[in-house]
């Protein structure tokens, strides 16, 4: 929203950091101006790298493509939990196997036999061990 103060450095920054997270934003401007209005929708656009997409009475339509959002990757980052449902035979032939949901954390494997284990360590040589 744009006062009677007019275009000031503040709304500029406002403005770009709107853009930046939305991509399309509405601007009022409170001044009954038409052609200074004008000039501002024309200013902001120049400055911002913005396409001026609607000018309808005191309100202003910018649009900026929104830019790429780096996802950080951690490198010791380890698989979350997940549930996974096991079919298990009754003790008492004859019965219908129960279901039941296990919690499969990112350090576990579900074995064929439906128990939990602790994923071991990778297995290396006594060579490569005295080599670190």
């Amino acid at each position: 929203m744009i006062g009677s103060d007019g275009l000031t450095d503040a709304v500029k920054k406002e403005t770009d950091a709107a853009l930046n997270a939305h991509g399309l934003i509405k601007v009022r401007v409170q001044s009954d101006d038409r052609a200074g209005r004008e000039e501002i929708f024309q200013t902001l656009a120049d400055e911002l790298n913005a396409a001026p997409i609607q000018h309808i009475g005191k309100l202003l339509v910018l649009w900026r493509p929104l830019p790429e959002k780096e996802k950080k990757v951690s490198e010791d980052r380890m698989p979350g939990p997940r549930d996974i449902k096991v079919l298990k035979n009754s003790s008492r032939y004859g019965q219908r196997p129960e279901v039941k949901t296990l919690r499969v954390l990112g350090n576990q494997r579900l074995t064929p036999g439906g128990t939990v284990k602790r994923a071991k360590p990778k297995q290396r040589s006594v060579k490569k061990r005295s080599q670190d």
